[in-house]
C-alpha cells in the first residue's frame, strides 16, 4: 500500500485543518488506518485510528473532542478533521495503515505516508 498525505499548513490557534491520505496499490478497506504526529525532537506518537469499515474510532486523550478521523473506502482515503487547534498540535502528521484493530503503536502499522506539516501559531 502506498500512502500520500496532504492538507497540512499554517493556521492560528483555534483554527481548523483537514488532512487527507490517499491509498493506492491494494484494497484499502482491508486495512486499519491511523494518524501519527511527530514534533521536533520528539517521538512519533499516535493521534487517531479507525477500523476497516470506519465503525470504530479511537484517539489519544489530548485530541478527543477536537479531532475526528474518518474514511471513505470508495475513494481509498482517510481524513483527519482538526478543530480548535492549539500550538502544541504543531508537528509533522503521518498517515499509516496496518492489519491490527485498535492499534496505537507505530510497530503495528506496516505502511506509512510521507508526512504533512501542521503549524499552529499562538
Amino acid at each position: 500500500v502506498q500512502l500520500q498525505a496532504s492538507g497540512g499548513g499554517m493556521v492560528q490557534a483555534g483554527g481548523s485543518l483537514r488532512l487527507s491520505c490517499v491509498a493506492s496499490g491494494q484494497t484499502f478497506s482491508s486495512y486499519v488506518a491511523g494518524w501519527f504526529r511527530q514534533a521536533p525532537g520528539k517521538e512519533r506518537d499516535f493521534v487517531a485510528g479507525i477500523s476497516w469499515g470506519g465503525g470504530s474510532t479511537y484517539y489519544v486523550d489530548s485530541v478527543k473532542g477536537r479531532f475526528t478521523i474518518s474514511r471513505d473506502n470508495a475513494k481509498n482515503t482517510v481524513y483527519l478533521q482538526m478543530n480548535s487547534l492549539k500550538p502544541e498540535d504543531t508537528a509533522v502528521y503521518y498517515c499509516a495503515a496496518g492489519r491490527i484493530a485498535g492499534a496505537t503503536s507505530r510497530a503495528r502499522y506496516n505502511y506509512w505516508g510521507q508526512g504533512t506539516q501542521v503549524t499552529v501559531s499562538s
